[in-house]
């Protein structure tokens, strides 16, 4: 969208070449300005005959147009779409001078007296309309034709309303508002029969004109991608008022016995092909528009359908009714709404189909998906298969995890996604407005039709994420089971050893000691040392030594029991964490909010036991790791009651760069939190220092 802004900006900015296209706008738009001056001055000679009303509503149309044109022009100043749609503005114009001038020639008290070759001009004017929309849709977007023999089409748009001008110039006949005006060139007899045919003729062959044009309009559109094809979707959007000009002409006969209506349909016309083509070319991307071709067309479908009907009904109940009766309308309309309510429905299916045959087929193969799922025919993983292949390109699918971040995605195999690459695209999907994952796709995917997949496949990529979420969860359960299995075994050999290398020793130490202080007293060693000898001589030596390794085994299994569970925590948490700060090399700011923990019995219960023994582990443990790993200067402290849970955190100024990698000592501490069903969060950017939080469940 910048992209596309900057660009646009751009080329405002710069001067406009005068190409072909911007040239031909320009004088078209000068000429019409001449016809609206003719068609003021003209209205101002008999204000009460003139349509003032009409003649500024036809001007309005034109120069809307023209404005679109210019726009268009400096945009592609080659191209001759410009050029065209200024001669679509320019046409309004020219047939707001001609009603003008018909108006005050036919008037009860003519104000002007009528010509020859102003009646002809008059009477040829309203096929003009549809020659610009004609071209357009033989040459837009590319200014080139389909291919060769489109060129009779394009001969024949051009020719068929200068030989049904032609016609008139030699029938004075023909002009059916100007009785008794004479030809502008008089013919014999043989030439004005000719002549007389081919102005019969003419309007048949515009509309088999018009009908091919279109037909190239949709052959072009059907096999174009990208830009072509969204361009071409906006042009046959304002290109559809074309044939809807003709049903409404057609209803006017039908209803009120003239052409009347016919003026709202070129009215439409000329709003809405300048400005569908204008959208096509400066900005082609701003809706989705194929959902608005569909219904379009499909309203086309429908009314000349329902035309159709009335026509014939009200053609054979007229045999028998009369054509004014009653009770022929009723039956009309009843017989009308019987046809269409079951056309309906299966008239948009294939509209759809055929218009936009790749949003059928992206939604068509969600939902089969959706359905073959829940059957149990196919397994919901299949997503990213079954877009890639509709939208055919590769498609990914990611999968946002409970808990996880917001751009934190994974695949359907629980692997991490890959980066998006740059000019990707990533649509979100949404259930219940919260994402739960994400479609990424290459850059000439069409945006609007992955937001309505993201949408189809909600439910289905909900599914999923809960799929990989539970499997992740199962197997990071019994990852941890075997760690917290592993770590119970190191833990109980680290014990033994401790045991065997330390008090065991001592207590076997103390006992040989004891057992030779035992020999000397049996074998009266003190009495061999005479009469003036030291009382207990060397046996104090012994028992002293005893004494000692007594007090060093006690002082170990003191030790060792801290392990366990240390003796502060009698005391409360805050008063363990406390006593453990105090043996720490790095100043650290603790801050307790433990409501009445103030070591009075109450305050001991205001924490539970095991959930204060695994919050005094988790605290010791990443105080230490941020002593010996991250070398901060200062560690922040906190433990506090919020709600029912228990939270700890610890933050420090270090180096960052931890993670909870398997085998870690942090790894150890998340299976400790999950056994106690508490949640562990880490942060820790390289060079910004580390945060470990911990919730634990702490119900009262």
């Amino acid at each position: 969208m910048r992209r596309v802004a900057a660009e646009e900006l751009h080329l405002a900015a710069r001067p406009a070449a005068l190409g072909p296209g911007l040239a031909g706008a320009v004088a078209c738009g000068a000429a019409a300005l001449a016809c609206v001056v003719a068609t003021a001055r003209l209205a101002l000679l008999a204000p009460a005959l003139v349509p003032v009303l009409y003649l500024a509503l036809m001007d309005l149309v034109g120069l809307v147009a023209l404005v679109v044109a210019l726009l268009v022009g400096v945009r592609r100043p080659g191209s001759p779409v410009a050029a065209l749609l200024g001669l679509q503005g320019l046409v309004p114009c020219l047939v707001g001078v001609s009603d003008a001038w018909t108006a005050l020639v036919t008037a009860p008290s003519p104000v002007l007296a009528a010509t020859p070759w102003g009646a002809a001009l008059a009477e040829a004017s309203w096929m003009a309309w549809y020659v610009p929309p004609a071209l357009l849709l033989l040459l837009f977007p590319t200014a080139r034709l389909p291919g060769p023999r489109w060129r009779l089409v394009a001969a024949g748009v051009v020719g068929v309303p200068l030989a049904h001008l032609g016609a008139l110039l030699l029938v004075p006949a023909a002009t059916t508002h100007f009785p008794g005006v004479p030809a502008p060139l008089p013919a014999g007899a043989g030439v004005s029969a000719v002549a007389a045919a081919v102005w019969t003729a003419a309007p048949f062959a515009l509309l088999g004109l018009l009908v091919a044009s279109l037909v190239a309009a949709v052959r072009r559109y059907r096999r174009s991608t990208g830009v072509e094809r969204a361009q071409l979707t906006w042009f046959l959007l304002g290109a559809t008022f074309v044939p809807l000009t003709l049903l409404v002409c057609w209803l006017s006969y039908l209803v009120l016995d003239g052409p009347d209506l016919a003026v709202l349909g070129l009215v439409a016309v000329g709003l809405a092909i300048p400005a569908a083509t204008g959208v096509a070319v400066l900005r082609h991307d701003l809706y989705d528009v194929d959902r608005a071709l569909a219904a379009t067309t499909t309203c086309a479908l429908l009314s000349t359908v329902l035309l159709g009907v009335y026509t014939l009904a009200a053609f054979l109940g007229g045999l028998w009714l009369g054509r004014e009766s009653p009770v022929l309308a009723a039956a009309t309309t009843a017989v009308c709404a019987a046809a269409l309510a079951p056309v309906r429905a299966r008239l948009r299916r294939v509209v759809d189909r055929r218009v936009d045959p790749a949003r059928q087929r992206v939604l068509g193969a969600v939902a089969s998906l959706e359905a073959r799922a829940h059957a149990g025919l196919v397994r919901p993983e299949r997503l990213q298969a079954v877009l890639s292949e509709a939208f055919g390109a590769p498609v990914r699918v990611g999968y946002r995890l409970p808990g996880a971040a917001s751009d934190d995605h994974v695949d359907a195999d629980g692997a991490a996604l890959p980066p998006v690459a740059a000019g990707e695209q990533v649509v979100p999907v949404e259930v219940a407005g919260e994402e739960v994952g994400v479609l990424v796709a290459p850059p000439g995917a069409p945006r609007t039709l992955l937001r309505e997949a993201a949408t189809a496949a909600a439910l289905v990529v909900e599914v999923v994420r809960l799929r990989v979420g539970l499997t992740a969860a199962l197997r990071d359960v019994a990852e941890s089971r075997g760690r917290l299995l592993e770590a119970s075994l190191e833990e109980r050999r680290r014990l033994e050893q401790d045991l065997h290398d330390g008090a065991q020793q001592r207590l076997v130490s103390l006992g040989v000691a004891l057992r030779l202080a035992q020999r000397r007293l049996a074998s009266g060693a003190l009495d061999v040392l005479g009469p003036g000898a030291a009382p207990g001589g060397p046996l104090d030596g012994v028992l002293d030594g005893a004494v000692q390794q007594l007090s060093t085994a006690v002082a170990e299994l003191r030790q060792i029991a801290h392990g366990l569970r240390p003796a502060s925590l009698g005391d409360g948490l805050g008063a363990a964490l406390g006593s453990m700060l105090e043996r720490v090399p790095v100043p650290v700011d603790l801050r307790m909010d433990l409501e009445d923990d103030d070591g009075s019995d109450a305050g001991r219960r205001a924490v539970p036991e095991a959930v204060a023994t695994t919050a005094y582990y988790v605290a010791s443990e990443a105080v230490a790791n941020a002593v010996k790993h991250s070398g901060a200067e200062r560690i922040a402290l906190s433990a506090a009651r919020h709600d029912d849970a228990l939270v700890v955190s610890v933050r420090d100024d270090g180096c960052g760069g931890a993670s909870l990698a398997a085998g870690s000592g942090l790894a150890g501490l998340a299976d400790r939190v999950a056994a106690a069903g508490g949640d562990l969060r880490l942060v820790s950017p390289r060079g910004a220092g580390t945060l470990l939080e911990v919730r634990l469940p702490c119900g009262s």
